[in-house]
């Protein structure tokens, strides 16, 4: 939370006067990343920083999460035959077509 820099805004929608009248609204940035989260959903202006804060951790989390390298898939000697068997079918197919034409 010392890290980001808040501003707070006037969120509009549902909620009457009081959410009209107020700067309930919350955008935390993270300066180090360029993350941003807001949070308007509430009239309370502490109930809004609160959930931008854990959007803005969850946020944080995942783009801290180290993907694993993809490893490529074996084909299995069944799906290279089904696959080879395919394929020839495809070319006697062709080939059947060019000497009747």
């Amino acid at each position: 939370m010392a890290s980001c820099e808040q501003s707070f805004f006037v969120g509009g929608g549902p909620g009457g006067q009081h959410r009209n009248k107020t700067a309930s609204g919350v955008r935390l940035a993270h300066p180090g990343t360029g993350l941003v989260a807001t949070a308007t959903e509430r009239r309370s202006q502490a109930q809004n920083r609160a959930a931008a804060l854990a959007r803005l951790r969850v946020r944080l989390a995942a783009l801290a999460r180290e993907r694993r390298p993809r490893r490529p898939t074996v084909r299995t000697r069944g799906s290279e035959e089904r696959r080879l068997a395919a394929k020839k079918l495809a070319a006697r197919k062709k080939a059947e077509r060019r000497e009747r034409g």
